[in-house]
């Protein structure tokens, strides 16, 4: 027998929850800040004739979203003098980073980068630093919002406003600097976290304080191996507990097959990072208009992705996790053969529609995927810190490689660049299958388990 489904007008009804509801909004909140210190940013750049280079250099801010880790157990344990006790520790973090973000953004409209370059990339530290901040937060206060039961509905939200977000600091600044000044759409941009910050007021603090007996008895015992029993300084029990005991647990579980899984973590979307920071500065050397880039590559790309997260989504409740992370690596990789091609063209509409079709189709099939896998190697007492592991590391290697992508350009030109960038996707593609050939016999015991009536 399969276990009774709800309704599609009982499963839809979680979205009208206040606290489901509120996720769109802080997806807006967390995706604002992204593009506005990637590709918007490297588009500004190129606009005031800052070297493709140099503009390459630029994607070393990014590299900030990549070791936020190392601070997630701060932020994830400790509280803010004042803040945390009027509005709770995970509230107050937010609203913190979100002021931060706003001013970044708000100082970046009021700067010249032909007369001060080193300071735009300062504020984009901040930006970014503040932003990976409020990542932290977020993904804490969305799994102790509500009960797991609607953590997919919770995660759809988020990712709903964040591709909102990304159409806004996408087209939407291209837009404002076409027709206004690249000033007023930062400027804009750094108004728009109003919203977050209107959310982060409205939302109540989640109940963060829920026993978890297993995560309690795995820390109690490590603070004793590490320490020693007996008496220990608040410092150095904290570090153990908060920093330790997350990455412990996930060596301890996985054995030496966790070392694999952190690779093929770090390598999967090296591919898509990598061809991203010359994605604008490729389209307007070509020839295109930002009215052009914003309509095809923004508004268009859009609506792909979302297929393609759609898509990605039904594959994985269709054939489990696995098969589709082979397929979105390999997609990922090979789409950017079809920007090879369009650099020998010129500024033909036609194929620009069809290779932004299909490496956001792509984009969204392997992101909906890989958030899932990754998801699959949290544990629950460590949530925050480990999944802020894995979202950090899933970047770097990317987003170091990709500070030398103009340099890759300007020797070599579009299209050497775009097929050594596919190249780079083939590793990710032979580790996905390795995985899946190492999981699949247990992948197809837990869906046979899901089939199973529930007991008792």
């Amino acid at each position: 027998m399969q276990k009774q489904k709800l309704t599609w007008g009982e499963a839809l009804k979680v979205y009208s929850r206040p606290k489901v509801l509120g996720m769109f909004f802080f997806g807006i909140s967390a995706g604002l800040p992204y593009l506005l210190i990637f590709s918007t940013l490297t588009a500004w750049l190129r606009d005031y004739g800052v070297s493709r280079t140099t503009i390459g250099f630029s994607a070393w801010i990014g590299i900030t979203f990549s070791i936020k880790f190392i601070w997630a157990p701060i932020i994830d344990t400790l509280g803010l003098p004042f803040l945390t006790r009027w509005m709770g520790k995970r509230r107050s973090w937010i609203l913190v980073s979100q002021l931060g973000i706003a001013f970044g953004l708000f100082a970046m409209s009021r700067i010249n980068p032909q007369l001060a370059l080193p300071t735009v990339f300062a504020l984009g530290v901040l930006v970014a630093f503040c932003s990976a901040s409020q990542d932290v937060v977020i993904d804490a206060y969305r799994i102790e919002a509500v009960d797991k039961e609607f953590q997919g509905a919770m995660a759809a939200m988020y990712v709903f406003g964040y591709r909102v977000a990304l159409l806004i600091a996408g087209a939407g600044a291209l837009y404002i600097a076409e027709y206004a000044s690249w000033s007023t759409a930062y400027l804009s941009m750094a108004l728009l976290m109003g919203v977050g910050i209107i959310t982060t007021l409205l939302v109540s603090e989640p109940d963060h304080y829920k026993a978890k007996a297993e995560g309690e008895v795995f820390q109690h015992e490590w603070v004793d191996r590490v320490l020693g029993s007996g008496t220990h300084g608040k410092v150095s029990e904290w570090f153990v507990r908060a920093v330790a005991c997350p990455f412990i647990e996930f060596f301890q579980r996985n054995g030496r097959y966790a070392i694999v899984l952190l690779i093929f973590v770090g390598i999967y979307r090296v591919s898509d990072i990598a061809m991203g920071i010359m994605a604008n500065p490729f389209y307007l050397d070509l020839g295109f208009s930002k009215d052009e880039i914003a309509q095809i590559g923004k508004l268009f790309g859009f609506v792909c992705t979302m297929l393609g997260a759609f898509l990605g989504g039904s594959m994985v409740v269709r054939f489990g996790i696995l098969r589709p992370l082979i397929l979105g690596a390999a997609m990922v990789a090979a789409t950017n053969l079809l920007f090879a091609h369009l650099a020998t063209l010129g500024p033909d509409k036609t194929w620009l529609a069809i290779a932004i079709s299909a490496d956001n189709i792509s984009a969204g099939i392997s992101n909906s995927v890989f958030i899932a896998f990754l998801s699959s190697l949290v544990n629950q007492s460590y949530t925050a810190t480990q999944y802020a592991l894995f979202s950090s590391l899933m970047t770097l290697p990317g987003k170091f490689i990709s500070g030398f992508s103009g340099m890759v350009v300007d020797a070599q030109g579009y299209e050497e660049f775009f097929i050594l960038v596919a190249i780079l996707g083939i590793p990710a593609v032979l580790l996905a299958c390795y995985i899946w050939w190492r999981g699949r016999d247990q992948e197809a015991l837990e869906r046979a388990q899901k089939q199973q009536v529930a007991p008792g």
